[in-house]
C-alpha cells in the first residue's frame, strides 16, 4: 500500500475513534507530508472541517509553488467544497481512495486540469460503508441530504 494513501487511512481511522465521520486526508509535497488531516465536524462542531480541508488548515501557509507542487491524499471523493479548495491552491493531482460510497467532484476536478486517479481501495470503502450503515443520519447531515 501506498504510504501516503495509509496515512489518509490512518487520519481516517482517528476520526472514527473520536467520534467522527472516517475520512482522512494528507497533503504531499516533494515526498514529504506536509499537512494531514481528518473529519472533524462532529468533534468541533464545524460546518466546514471535512478531512481534506482539515489537511489544508494543518498544512498552513505555503508559498503557491508548494501546493501547485502537491499531491493530495483523500479516503473519500472530494466533495465540493473539497473540490473548491482544490482548485483554489492549484493542486494538480489527487489520488482518492474510493468513490463508491460518495461520488465527489471529480468531473469539475479534470475539466480543470486536475489529474484524479481513484485507486477503489477496499478499506476506504468499508470504512465508509460501514460508518453510513452504523450513522446514516450524522452522514447524511454531513453530505447535506
Amino acid at each position: 500500500m501506498d504510504p501516503f494513501m495509509q496515512a489518509a487511512i490512518d487520519e481516517a481511522q482517528k476520526g472514527l475513534d473520536e467520534g467522527g465521520i472516517p475520512i482522512g486526508s494528507v497533503i504531499v509535497h516533494d515526498g514529504k507530508i506536509i499537512g494531514r488531516g481528518h473529519n472533524r465536524r462532529v468533534q468541533q462542531g464545524s460546518a466546514i472541517k471535512h478531512g481534506e480541508m482539515d489537511a489544508f488548515e494543518n498544512a498552513g501557509r505555503q508559498p503557491a509553488r508548494v501546493y501547485r507542487e502537491a499531491t493530495l491524499y483523500t479516503t473519500l471523493s472530494p466533495c465540493a467544497m473539497c473540490s473548491g479548495a482544490i482548485l483554489l491552491y492549484g493542486i494538480g493531482k489527487v489520488i482518492v481512495g474510493e468513490n463508491e460510497t460518495f461520488m465527489g467532484e471529480e468531473q469539475l476536478l479534470r475539466s480543470r486540469g486536475v489529474q484524479v486517479d481513484v485507486l477503489h481501495n477496499a478499506t476506504c470503502a468499508g470504512l465508509m460503508k460501514q460508518f453510513i450503515a452504523a450513522k446514516p443520519e450524522l452522514w447524511n447531515e454531513d453530505i447535506g441530504e
